[in-house]
């Protein structure tokens, strides 16, 4: 081996020892990676983001920054996110509360169809109706109805704010049992989630990974689960369909968009490592335990999932006469 062979060998060998994924990194792969999260701490967005980028950091060696932009109902870090320059460093996680927006805020600056490149599902997660057992007394979803009914508007309801995923799913539950519950909005699911706790408001419409660790601990408890089938990690938790509410269905997915300009080959490879990180034995075990699926959506067939809650949502609202005011 000449001398001129033997440096190039050792010049290449550190990254043979990197992962695959990481060594496949573009030249600027150290540059920090800003997400946006358009809530405030604590909340449902943050449950998943925060872990899921703490464990890519981790095995990347690269940073990935969140930015909690709240306002709006999740519109005001969306629009900014929007905004941002294409250039593989900037990434958003939307929500389900964003194929609300469209129907809720006509004037929108922003378009999640329109304006960003679909990357790749984060979570999907399951409705929950959580009270405060301090405040109310029913245990199961015919005991909540009967106490709906018998004192109407007495009870209140919090939620992440007008439009959101915890408005609309509070709507369509009054919408289908004919009740009425007062809504009173946050500016964020965290804020709504502790006056909730501290007994402020009587219940929530809440995605089940910002409720899970109040339910395992008490200070919560749930009445039902909206899905299609019981939550992994809370068997124990009855569907509304079991509850006699069959058509009571509201998931609460997180997913990842890209600034609509961004290389496509730095949106998939960012999707690439996403979804490895969370096939990893660490981030399997905290997404059971947030009642999560796995991913299984992204790129283009995500667009159209995205497509089709849009025209879902706006169905909801139509229907339920819902306003942000």
């Amino acid at each position: 081996m000449t001398d001129r062979s033997r440096r190039r060998l050792l010049a290449a060998s550190p990254a043979l020892l990197l992962p695959h994924w990481a060594a496949a990194q573009a030249p600027n792969a150290q540059r920090p990676v800003t997400i946006v999260v358009p809530f405030p701490p604590g909340g449902g967005t943050d449950a998943f983001a925060r872990p899921l980028f703490a464990a890519l950091s981790k095995a990347s060696g690269r940073q990935y920054l969140i930015d909690n932009r709240g306002g709006a109902g999740g519109n005001l870090g969306a629009s900014l996110a929007a905004k941002a320059a294409p250039d593989g460093s900037n990434f958003f996680m939307g929500a389900v509360h964003h194929a609300i927006a469209p129907a809720m805020y006509p004037k929108l600056d922003y378009s999640l169809e329109g304006d960003f490149t679909p990357v790749t599902l984060v979570s999907s997660v399951p409705q929950v109706i959580v009270v405060n057992p301090q405040r109310v007394a029913a245990r199961t979803l015919p005991q909540l109805l009967e106490l709906l009914r018998s004192q109407p508007g007495k009870l209140n309801y919090g939620s992440a704010g007008n439009g959101t995923s915890h408005h609309l799913a509070g709507e369509l539950f009054k919408l289908q049992t004919r009740t009425f519950i007062t809504h009173i909005p946050y500016r964020g699911a965290g804020p709504a989630l502790q006056d909730l706790l501290a007994g402020q408001v009587d219940l929530m419409f809440d995605g089940l990974g910002s409720s899970a660790t109040h339910i395992k601990s008490g200070k919560l408890h749930a009445i039902a689960v909206a899905g299609q089938r019981r939550a992994p990690g809370f068997a124990d938790i009855p569907t509304a369909r079991e509850s006699g509410l069959p058509d009571y269905l509201v998931s609460t997915w997180y997913a990842l968009f890209a600034p609509k300009a961004t290389p496509r080959d730095a949106v998939e490879r960012f999707g690439g490592d996403v979804r490895r990180t969370i096939a990893g034995d660490e981030l399997r075990a905290t997404w059971t335990g947030l009642g999560a699926e796995p991913p299984d959506l992204q790129g283009e067939a995500l667009g159209r999932f995205v497509a089709a809650e849009i025209r879902r949502w706006a169905d909801v609202v139509k229907k339920s006469g819902a306003k942000l005011d």
